[in-house]
């Protein structure tokens, strides 16, 4: 199974909670999964996952929140070419800023993009305005991302 990293971005507490529960999740289909403390680019690699699954919230005007906003910043300032890595988003945000909505995940999965990554499925977006249990609706994706990434790497 795989060794993921659950890269966590949260300014009030609900995509870390989320990312919990699908830590839970994952490890329950037999994957190591932990939320990463990393900081940097440097530390992030050092984890030598084999998968990355950023889970974030949206900002002020559709920016990443400040706890992950070092680790996204490392990674675009030493831009690590990653093509042998595999990673999935689950961003979460408030339909009703609109064209900012989702836009902490949609940033990251573009820089992810440019870094080479590979990913897992499509992002999953959660709004606000119609879930009020995001980890609800990212449980649910995550076992289909899962077993995704289970194949991909099977073929690896």
């Amino acid at each position: 199974m795989a060794k993921i990293s659950v890269l966590v971005g949260s300014v009030y507490g609900g995509a870390e909670y989320t990312a919990e529960q699908v830590c839970q999740t994952l490890m329950a289909q037999g994957h190591a999964a932990s939320i990463s403390t990393a900081q940097s680019a440097d530390e992030l690699l050092a984890e030598d996952g084999d998968a990355w699954l950023v889970i974030t919230s949206t900002t002020g005007s559709g920016d990443l929140p400040d706890n992950i906003l070092p680790l996204f910043t490392s990674l675009n300032d030493r831009f690590p070419l990653i093509p042998h890595l595999h990673y999935g988003v689950i961003a979460l945000g408030d339909s009703s800023y609109g064209d900012t909505f989702c836009g902490g995940g949609r940033k990251f999965d573009a820089l992810l993009q440019q870094l080479t990554a590979s990913r897992i499925g499509d992002m999953l977006t959660i709004d606000a305005c119609d879930t009020f249990e995001p980890e609800h609706a990212a449980v649910a994706w995550v076992d289909t991302w899962q077993a995704a990434l289970t194949l991909a790497l099977s073929q690896a």
